[in-house]
């Protein structure tokens, strides 16, 4: 009997690892999902999850816990290297935030610390790679300025190339005494690089050059928002023609005209993010626009929720629905599936929701409960 129950036993115990083989093995042929959560220490992590795009479920993969306060993340073009601030002890503090360069290694998410540079700046909050993969560039919010960064051979980073101190205030007495440049994204053609300033109303164009991942000042230096708006993120229609800035401040997205041969910009838009019957405080996010350039999204903290938008021949916006985000602070949204799904990280709620988009309407529609994370600040994909 001892031995016919050891033979059992055995069995299952092998049927067990056949089991978690197969799924592990399922699992790494489905995309690949990076969420940060920004805390200090051992809470700091990027957490890698695997995307069941048809169910729209999130499958934990692995966990990288040598980084703290990694606010934002960026994914090199040929998707071998991660790139995070890094932000030991205090976030925001007197000490310049780092940005740390991993290898990505294997199909599970599992992440090399190459090497750590210095943004050069505080509150250290956006990250972005160009076409090439050899340059990374930052914005520093509290300090107020930008960086660019050459990448290595190896996908480690070397010292700052170039450095931009923005100067300058605008009209809200409480968060615009002084710039805040809140993102910094590099054009589609890889000539020019836009920071979105929250403090100046300004969304600043510099000439920028991939080879020597320097930066110099744009024929048009700036392109005003309307006043108090507080430019957050922006980004790129597909088509190359427009560029998209969602306001924390005044709660909109605004559209401006793109020409990829000046880098001018011209705005054309402004639309509410918010319920006309919305009395209540919020600040804006987070935008991202599906691949086939025919829906924007964009976030509400405070208001708890997405704003869905049609976009025209024309790249204007027309609203579909403001939808709730399943969580509290909706902070980064990520588009997968070619389309067909909207992530949400709601970072004070410690949750990431998964939403299926309609293809012809473009509405959401949550899909299970959401994934409990905490305080996820950013999501990068690798499909």
């Amino acid at each position: 009997m001892p031995c016919a129950a050891t033979s059992v036993l055995f069995s299952v115990l092998i049927a067990s690892v056949v089991l978690q083989t197969a799924t592990r093995v399922t699992y790494a042929e489905t995309p690949l999902v990076f969420i940060s959560a920004f805390a200090p220490g051992e809470k700091g992590a990027i957490h890698a999850f695997h995307l069941d795009v048809k169910g729209g479920q999130l499958k934990p993969a692995e966990r990288t816990a040598d980084v703290e306060h990694p606010f934002f993340l960026a994914l090199s073009p040929d998707r071998k290297f991660l790139y995070s601030i890094h932000a030991p002890g205090t976030f925001g503090g007197e000490e310049n935030e780092q940005i740390a360069a991993f290898e990505i290694v294997g199909k599970y998410g599992k992440l090399k610390l190459l090497n750590r540079q210095s943004a050069r700046g505080t509150a250290a909050c956006y990250l972005d790679v160009d076409a090439t993969g050899k340059a990374v560039v930052a914005a520093n919010y509290s300090t107020g300025s930008v960086v660019s960064l050459p990448v290595r051979e190896d996908g480690s980073l070397g010292e700052a190339a170039s450095f931009v101190q923005h100067t300058g205030s605008s009209i809200n007495p409480a968060r615009q005494k002084e710039p805040h440049a809140h993102c910094f994204v590099v054009s589609p053609n890889n000539r020019f690089a836009y920071a979105a300033d929250l403090g100046l109303d300004q969304i600043l164009c510099y000439q920028f050059d991939a080879k020597t991942a320097k930066l110099s000042p744009n024929r048009q230096p700036f392109a005003r928002t309307i006043p108090g708006a507080g430019p957050r993120h922006l980004t790129f229609h597909p088509n190359g023609k427009h560029l998209y800035v969602i306001n924390e401040l005044a709660n909109s997205v605004t559209l401006f005209d793109y020409d990829g041969d000046t880098g001018m910009l011209i705005e054309r838009q402004t639309i509410s993010t918010l319920p006309d019957d919305f009395e209540g405080t919020s600040h804006c996010a987070d935008l991202k626009i599906t691949p086939n350039g025919r829906f924007l999204y964009g976030t509400n903290r405070g208001h708890d929720s997405i704003a869905a938008y049609r976009i025209a021949e024309d790249g204007r916006l027309s609203l579909i629905a403001i939808v709730p985000s399943l969580g509290k602070g909706p902070q980064n949204l990520l588009i997968a599936g070619n389309g067909s799904l909207l992530l949400c990280a709601n970072m004070p709620g410690n949750n990431v929701a998964v939403f299926r988009i309609d293809a012809k309407t473009g509405d959401l529609k949550s899909v299970g409960e959401p994934v409990s994370i905490p305080s996820p600040s950013c999501i990068r994909i690798i499909d």
